[in-house]
């Protein structure tokens, strides 16, 4: 449908204008009517000529999406409708792209939807935790109370995503700029170096002579070199999509000395946080196993959590498959059971996912701390054997000078 951008009057003589998305311009009128205003101009919005161009368009951070939950949590509470508070919040939404998408939810809920349902058309922003949530709060009326469960969910999450990232964030910059400085050093340096040696006409030291060897070789087979690197990554993400590569890589990645027990924690604190907020938000136990699976970031665990489902729907309890399962700390095991018996399972699910939280802290800080001296020493190390090598020549040409 257009949209169309009226000026009116207000019944208190206030000037106003806004935006409205209508069938056609006496739809609009009669819209304006309802609200009590007197239309001055109306007339149709321009096409943005970029509008279908995805690259061109502003993206949806999480971040908006949390801003969004935690407003529209405080506006319901406040005895806001629901369709008023979403389009008070499109309208005041600077993000282009989230603008129009509120719009149409708005729309589809006034069109007979339930706010889940609308936010359904939307899976690339609002995944299933989210809309099985407000499913959850819309059926028992309590949506306020969801929407800030989600909020509060949604920050921790990232919070936790922020720590792996920095963790990983320092290896991959420094490794990055020893793959470039050793490449300037082989194309550009040492070219210079063996020109040199070639004129004094002198044998060289074994270590030269593999670096300059290096050095021709990366010359000569640079872009097969980089066609190959690029060709393996492709492979190894072309293996990763599929069943059987994806459980073989997360199984290596779990049984890795340093990094697999901090993709165990990461995976512990997201998995019984989502379980938790979804639980405490009403939504039936067997449907939130099925989405916190999800959020593990694993294939390995992710099985475990659906032979859990599985398992519940038999009438067995969450512990005891979990026990059974041989991935999960007992300390997991053992809180979700007195959790389950005492009848406070998303508490202890929450209290675990807490301390998940200062474990992956703690491993992130241990996991930093050692990588940092082992880099600064693989790249010192290897500039520096490559300096040594191509100066050797030059001390023995020193020492026969001297003598």
């Amino acid at each position: 449908m257009p949209i169309y951008i009226w000026e009116g009057i207000s019944i208190t003589g206030e000037k106003k204008r806004g935006e409205l998305e209508a069938v056609d311009e006496r739809a609009v009128r009669i819209t304006l009517r309802r609200q009590r205003i007197k239309p001055s101009k109306i007339h149709t919005k321009p096409k943005d000529l970029f509008k279908d161009i995805n690259l061109l368009k502003p993206k949806i951070k999480t971040k908006d999406i949390v801003i969004f939950t935690r407003q529209l949590s405080t506006m319901i509470d406040a005895g806001m409708p629901l369709v008023q508070g979403i389009d008070v919040l499109a309208e005041q939404q600077e993000n282009k792209t989230f603008k129009s998408m509120l719009r149409q939810i708005k729309t589809d809920v006034e069109g007979g939807s339930t706010f889940a349902d609308a936010l359904k058309r939307h899976p690339r922003h609002f995944d299933n935790l989210y809309t099985n949530m407000v499913a959850a709060g819309e059926v028992g009326g309590v949506l306020d109370e969801v929407m800030n469960r989600l909020a509060v969910y949604m920050e921790k999450s990232q919070r936790l995503k922020r720590k792996v990232k920095s963790a990983l964030a320092y290896p991959i910059i420094v490794l990055g700029i020893s793959v470039v400085v050793l490449a300037i050093i082989l194309i550009f340096v040492i070219p210079v170096f063996e020109k040199m040696f070639a004129e004094s006409g002198q044998a060289l030291p074994l270590p030269t002579q593999m670096v300059i060897a290096l050095s021709n070789f990366v010359k000569s087979y640079f872009l097969v070199i980089a066609a190959a690197v690029a060709f393996f990554v492709f492979l190894f993400k072309k293996f990763y999509s599929t069943s059987k590569g994806r459980l073989l890589i997360d199984k290596t990645l779990l049984r890795m000395p340093v990094f697999g027990p901090l993709i165990k924690k990461v995976a512990v604190a997201k998995l019984t946080r989502t379980l938790g907020t979804l639980i405490s938000s009403g939504v039936p136990i067997i449907d939130a196993l099925n989405v916190a699976a999800g959020t593990a970031g694993n294939r390995l665990i992710e099985d475990a959590i659906h032979n859990v489902r599985m398992s519940i729907s038999e009438g067995r309890t969450i512990a005891q498959p979990l026990q059974e399962a041989g991935i999960f700390p007992n300390m997991v095991v053992q809180m979700i059971s007195v959790g389950e018996t005492t009848g406070a399972l998303e508490q202890m699910l929450g209290k675990v996912a807490d301390f998940y939280d200062e474990e992956v802290d703690a491993a992130v800080d241990a996991l930093t701390s050692m990588i940092e001296p082992f880099m600064i020493v693989f790249l010192g190390g290897t500039i520096g054997s490559i300096i040594i090598a191509m100066y050797l020549p030059i001390f023995k040409m020193a020492s026969v000078v001297g003598s």
